[in-house]
């Protein structure tokens, strides 16, 4: 089982990376119609970084609840 201090050390890691994405994903809203065609492998890996964010986070609730 993970300690509270990896999930929480996962979880910046995993923040920065949906941040990193969310900035892609506007980036690339506003150059449009330039690169249309990667709007859904972008929006893929920008929903597939918050949820791996939003599971981490759900893990530490459980740890903390614990």
């Amino acid at each position: 089982m993970s300690s509270i201090d990896e999930v929480k050390a996962e979880i910046k890691k995993l923040s920065s990376k949906a941040v990193t994405m969310k900035m892609a994903l506007h980036d690339l809203s506003e150059d449009l119609p330039i690169n249309w065609t990667t709007i859904k492998d972008v929006a893929d890996q920008t929903y597939a970084a918050y949820q791996a964010l939003e599971d981490a986070r759900a893990r530490l609730k459980a740890l903390e609840d614990a």
